[in-house]
């Protein structure tokens, strides 16, 4: 390689380095604790993004109509129920 390239003869000396100084069981320890981690990952996002194509087909989308029906009525698109917050305040 060029100037400022690392050659694979560089990565395998720095590869024994950190055997040498680790050991293969604290870098088999190491890749397993990663894997998993990486595991846990993917099947997180995978569950996040299958809860939102869950919602997404579970919604109907609000048509021209009912809009113009809520801003007839004077409706905000808020739901009548308080939040925990405006109930505290109410009562103190």
């Amino acid at each position: 390689m060029g100037m400022g390239g690392i050659s694979i003869w560089q990565l395998l000396i720095v590869l024994v380095i950190v055997l040498l100084l680790f050991g293969t069981k604290k870098l088999r320890n190491l890749g397993t604790d990663l894997g998993g981690a990486v595991r846990g990952f993917r099947s997180t996002m995978k569950d996040s993004s299958s809860a939102e194509e869950s919602s997404e087909t579970t919604e109907s989308p609000a048509g021209p109509e009912s809009l113009a029906e809520s801003a007839e009525s004077g409706e905000s698109g808020e739901s009548g129920e308080e939040t925990e917050s405006e109930k505290e305040n109410t009562k103190a």
